[in-house]
């Protein structure tokens, strides 16, 4: 009786997150028909109109490298880093394993990580602090180019700790990759639904992005918790049709 009284309260105190839950469960011969509008599918690539300069990355190694099964035993989340800056090569090394381009496909590129119905929302903002070659700055990853687009200039390392609710580990790191997602892209097949799809191909992309990191001997800490509206700032998406999602600081 304790055991159902206690469930029953906690039904009653439900929030967004139980009740978002509960709303976008599939159940059998129940799943919402939903027709696709072919002709307003969006895009699989942004258009970066703005940019200040393009930076063409060194090519990723494809080959060879830190065995997997050692990677994995040794990955571990370091906050910590020395003020040694991080190389051009590691920084493309690492992008690439995030989400980069592995092959041409029929609408976009087939990517490291995967991505629910190939639609892939996420993408990847990089900003620097400590990195050979690189001036400090907000830039964009353009996948299908390998290559960085510098979006603004200058540090924004005090104010992106302070975002990530003080968290130090934002302003000490060489880098920071930041994960938003251009909703549309998910949601235009999957409804509500999408944003259980874009969580997970986040988690994908972290887990690639931790990987590298461990394999190259860099130092990396997944960060969750922020504002998400002053880090969309800092990146200078709206928040609404693209908005943050998930960060990983990378360093020595």
């Amino acid at each position: 009786m304790a055991e159902e009284r206690g469930r029953a309260k906690g039904a009653a105190g439900a929030g967004a997150g139980d009740e978002f839950q509960a709303a976008t469960k599939y159940v059998r011969k129940s799943i919402p028909a939903r027709e696709l509008d072919w002709e307003h599918k969006p895009a699989h690539y942004k258009v970066v109109e703005n940019a200040i300069s393009e930076i063409k990355l060194p090519e990723p190694a494809r080959e060879g490298g830190r065995p997997i099964w050692d990677t994995l035993q040794n990955r571990r989340t370091r906050r910590t880093y020395k003020p040694e800056p991080l190389a051009l090569a590691e920084v493309s090394q690492v992008l690439w394993a995030g989400n980069g381009k592995t092959k041409e496909g029929r609408e976009s590129c087939l990517r490291t990580a995967p991505s629910a119905g190939a639609l892939y929302p996420i993408e990847l903002y990089l900003m620097v602090n400590n990195v050979s070659g690189l001036e400090k700055g907000i830039y964009y990853y353009d996948v299908p180019g390998h290559s960085l687009l510098l979006l603004r200039e200058g540090s924004f390392a005090e104010e992106a700790a302070s975002a990530a609710l003080g968290q130090n580990t934002l302003a000490k790191s060489g880098a920071v990759v930041f994960m938003t997602a251009v909703i549309e892209r998910t949601r235009w097949k999957y409804n509500q639904r999408a944003y259980r799809y874009i969580y997970m191909d986040a988690g994908h992309i972290c887990q690639n992005l931790c990987l590298a990191s461990e394999a190259l001997g860099l130092g990396q800490c997944p960060i969750g918790a922020f504002y998400d509206d002053e880090v969309n700032n800092v990146l200078g998406i709206d928040g609404v049709n693209e908005t943050v999602f998930y960060a990983v600081t990378i360093g020595k």
